[in-house]
């Protein structure tokens, strides 16, 4: 199993309504430590956590989350605000219900607007799969490929159910070469974070990959 490669694509994440300053410093530390792609954090911690590293990792946040149905206006400003404070990467939760309605074009203008309002950073959508059809799922692969989004992101972790591996297989299957994938959610152990990257997933959303490459560690002592 190669940890390394593993270690690259973690966006180390800590989105917990109870996460400290004293909690998210010790993420950064761990994410500077083993060179993680980046942690995702709350949006009210960004500057700080911007400001703790000093340009050594990546500062990933949320935008519309974890419901996706705050207004597009509500969304860019949240986003404007991320990238003043010094995120590098924003993770979007699309409206789900505007997808439901078939409003497929509002659901491109949205994902397009907030990514203008990225100035240049990474943008990553998330779709929520475990509330969607397969229809809508391959509908959801159609638009963010079209779109001027990065990455489609399977979940937030805060719905029913997180990645699966036939959710990644499916993205795989149907996103445009040159978009990311990332797998989030029920990330429980280094067999999964490895599965999902060999079926194509290039960033994984999790809190407990690093802490179980630290367990491993310790026990090798």
């Amino acid at each position: 199993m190669d940890l390394e490669r593993i270690l690259h694509a973690v966006d180390h994440t800590l989105l917990a309504q109870t996460a400290t300053w004293h909690d998210i410093q010790g993420i950064c530390d761990d994410g500077m430590r083993f060179h993680t792609a980046s942690v995702c954090i709350p949006a009210c911690y960004v500057r700080q956590a911007a400001d703790y590293v000093r340009g050594q990792l990546p500062i990933c946040t949320v935008i519309g989350f974890p419901n996706g149905y705050s207004t597009t206006a509500a969304k860019c400003y949240e986003t404007s605000d991320a990238v003043y404070n010094g995120a590098s990467e924003i993770d979007m939760v699309i409206n789900i219900g505007m997808l439901k309605d078939r409003r497929y074009d509002d659901v491109r203008r949205e994902i397009d607007d907030i990514k203008r309002a990225c100035e240049g950073r990474l943008l990553k959508v998330i779709v929520e799969t475990c509330l969607l059809t397969e229809e809508e799922k391959i509908r959801m692969c159609e638009i963010v490929s079209d779109s001027q989004a990065d990455f489609i992101k399977t979940s937030t972790g805060f719905s029913t159910g997180g990645a699966t591996r036939e959710d990644v297989a499916l993205f795989k299957a149907h996103m445009k070469p040159g978009k990311g994938i990332k797998a989030a959610g029920g990330i429980r152990s280094l067999q999964d974070a490895e599965d999902f990257l060999n079926l194509g997933a290039t960033r994984l959303g999790t809190s407990s990959v690093v802490k179980l490459i630290k367990n491993e560690q310790l026990g090798s002592y």
